[in-house]
């Protein structure tokens, strides 16, 4: 008895779920007929989305203030169809990067054509100051006009030189009371080789026996 109640049952909500779905089928079928009967019946009610990705049908169009094309409701923003006309609602004012001038633009007008023109005709940017400001490091050796980019103090004397003054015999160094005389310079070069010479054999020394 039990198994016999049982399977008349389960027949009876198998069709009842078969007789839903054809329901619900029958449903979206009839909307996907309604709405193209209305779109046939009302072809000019609507307009397609201007974006090339999208193209969709959009019974409340909106319309760009920038470059008056028509977009639905996801791509009326300046960002989400690139605007090229975006500019001329644009209210910053563009700086020169030159002379860092704030450079008017009038509505309507390209920012980068506008600040191109002010730093071909307008702008007071000048190469020859930005020159001297990178080559700062005058040389104190009487005569000499050259400047380099970094400092050359000098041990001694301890002022700064250009790369042909560097040297104490170049600049006629008179850092201990006295300048340095040739024979002299040539000593002292004999004796920075000659330790530069005993630290090399000493690194090598310490390096065998790192090895050993």
């Amino acid at each position: 008895m039990r198994s016999s109640y049982i399977k008349p049952c389960a027949r009876r909500g198998a069709l009842v779920s078969a007789e839903r779905g054809k329901r619900t089928l029958l449903e979206e079928g009839s909307k996907v007929v309604l709405k193209a009967v209305f779109i046939m019946e009302f072809p000019d009610l609507g307009q397609h989305c201007s974006e090339k990705t999208c193209k969709r049908l959009d019974f409340l169009p909106l319309k760009c203030d920038a470059c008056e094309e028509v977009f639905c409701k996801d791509h009326i923003a300046y960002r989400r169809h690139k605007c090229s006309s975006a500019y001329k609602k644009d209210v910053q004012v563009p700086v020169c990067p030159l002379c860092n001038t704030p450079v008017p633009v009038k509505k309507g007008e390209m920012p980068d054509a506008v600040v191109g023109a002010h730093m071909d005709r307008d702008c007071k940017h000048d190469s020859t100051q930005q020159k001297q400001k990178i080559f700062s490091k005058k040389c104190f050796k009487p005569g000499c006009k050259t400047r380099e980019m970094m400092e050359l103090v000098c041990d001694r004397c301890h002022r700064n030189f250009c790369l042909g003054h560097r040297h104490p015999l170049d600049h006629a160094c008179e850092g201990e009371g006295r300048p340095i005389s040739k024979a002299g310079f040539c000593a002292l070069m004999r004796s920075l080789e000659s330790q530069k010479i005993s630290q090399d054999y000493q690194f090598l020394q310490n390096r065998c026996k790192a090895k050993c």
